[in-house]
Order: C-alpha cells, then sequence, then structure tokens
C-alpha cells in the first residue's frame, strides 16, 4: 500500500507591493483604529495605552508591573513612564510589595474605577465604527488571535 504524504503548503511569490503586504495591511487598520480610539478616548482623558491597563486592571486589580506587561506585551521601560502618568491622573496608585521590594503592585483608585462605566458607552461607539457585526468581529478577533501566537512563536 503507498504511503501517502500530504501536499507541502504552497509558498507564495513574493511581493514588494505594498497594497499585497499583510504586514502593512495591519499597521494601517491600526492606525485608523487608534484614530478612533483617540477621538473616542478624549473624554475620559485618557490615552489608548492607558486604556489597555485600565482594562487589565478592571479585570484584576492589584497586579504587578510585569503581571500587566504580560498581558500588554509592553516591557518594563515602556510600562513605567506610562504609569507614572496615569499615577499623577490619580488613576493608579504604585505601592512597593512589602514581601519583594523589588516589585511594584499597580493597584486602581477611585478615579480609575469610576472610568470603567463610560468606558463602556466608548466601547459600543469603536464597535459602530467598524462597521461589522458582531459575528465578523468575533471571528476577525479569533484569527489575529490565531496569528499573534504564531508570529510569536517564530519571532
Amino acid at each position: 500500500m503507498p504511503s501517502h504524504t500530504p501536499p507541502l503548503p504552497i509558498q507564495p511569490e513574493p511581493s514588494l507591493l505594498l497594497s499585497e503586504q499583510l504586514c502593512f495591511a495591519l499597521y494601517s487598520t491600526m492606525l485608523g483604529m487608534n484614530k478612533v480610539y483617540r477621538k473616542s478616548l478624549q473624554p475620559l482623558g485618557i490615552t489608548y495605552p492607558q486604556y489597555l491597563v485600565l482594562m487589565v486592571l478592571w479585570e484584576r486589580d492589584a497586579m504587578t508591573v510585569s503581571e500587566i506587561g504580560e498581558r500588554l506585551f509592553l516591557d518594563s521601560a515602556t510600562l513605567t513612564p506610562l504609569l507614572k502618568r496615569m499615577e499623577k491622573q490619580e488613576l493608579l496608585q504604585r505601592v512597593r510589595a512589602k514581601a519583594d521590594e523589588r516589585q511594584v503592585i499597580i493597584s486602581l483608585t477611585s478615579k480609575g474605577r469610576e472610568l470603567q462605566e463610560p468606558a463602556k458607552t466608548m466601547a459600543l461607539g469603536v464597535f459602530c465604527a467598524t462597521e461589522s457585526t458582531p459575528d465578523e468581529l468575533i471571528a476577525l478577533r479569533d484569527s489575529l488571535l490565531i496569528l499573534r501566537k504564531r508570529l510569536f512563536k517564530n519571532a
């Protein structure tokens, strides 16, 4: 009985046309997303990276800087200045851990918690700006999560 080997995946012909680049499609889409978020977040007085930090803390308050960094794919050198600015805005507080003073625990303030409800309304506006159905966005998000996992595995 002959063995059956699956065919090798077809390799696309390399192209240097900008319009055919996945990286540019992702990059330019993110620029559009940033514009929508910038406009939507302005009334809340926060930036998109600050919004991401708040979302992480709304899920689970009192996290270390490294835990937040892992969730957001940010290193400490990028995250620390952002957290310091948010502390000055009184959105969160930074406290050294008693058990290990090298760790900094980030917790929401009441002002940071109060932004959660208006953020829900803002998120609905961003959803509307996509002009997509919930099913379309869920499928897109799931595909992007798979792509991200593969890219990080091969980076």
